[in-house]
């Protein structure tokens, strides 16, 4: 249980003001609420499962060195904030692609969310997180977590027709990938029982 708020918890804060918030409102914009976010949710579960599946491996297969496992993951949610306050934009190009697609729009959502999700910031802290926290909660929570966070993009798109405010955002995010980070590193050095 604990793995899964955590990681609802992270992911969801991840999520807000990423890239992939934008394409969900761009897409509640050309399609119905409840496709582009049956699509988000599809294409969450296959990332974030391959992504607790790497995780789990790091952590069991280096058990012996968890200690350094908690420092590096707490230099890696470090990394993760400073990531949040540099920003992430939707180009024109991307923001384009989702206003065009065509075809199902569950299939067009899906792919566009897989591939944007390649490698972000959400998918390299579930894997993070997956090195200390049990997978299926995890998997669960992390998925729970950005599904959230777009569902509120596709609301805030969709209804409210208005942006949160972005700096809050950033520097509430990165305030909060900042304190996960200190606090593994301290964990990992043994400060913190």
């Amino acid at each position: 249980m604990y793995a899964f708020l955590l990681s609802t918890a992270v992911i969801f804060v991840a999520e807000l003001g990423d890239k992939s918030q934008l394409m969900a409102m761009t897409f509640a914009s050309r399609y119905r609420a409840r496709d582009v976010l049956l699509g988000i949710t599809v294409a969450t579960a296959v990332v974030h499962l391959a992504s607790v599946g790497i995780g789990a491996l790091i952590g069991n297969g280096f058990s012996e060195y968890q200690g350094v496992i908690s420092i590096v993951a707490g230099v890696a949610f470090l990394g993760f904030a400073a990531w949040t306050l540099r920003g992430d934009e939707l180009t024109e190009e991307e923001a384009s692609k989702a206003r065009s697609a065509t075809g199902a729009a569950i299939l067009a959502v899906g792919v566009a969310f897989f591939l944007a999700e390649l490698g972000d910031k959400t998918m390299l802290a579930t894997i993070t997180l997956a090195t200390q926290e049990g997978w299926l909660g995890t998997w669960i929570g992390s998925t729970v977590g950005m599904v959230a966070a777009d569902a509120l993009a596709i609301v805030v798109g969709a209804v409210l027709a208005k942006r949160l405010p972005e700096k809050a955002i950033k520097y509430g995010a990165a305030a909060l990938f900042a304190l996960f980070g200190v606090v593994l590193v301290l964990e990992g050095a043994g400060v913190l029982g």
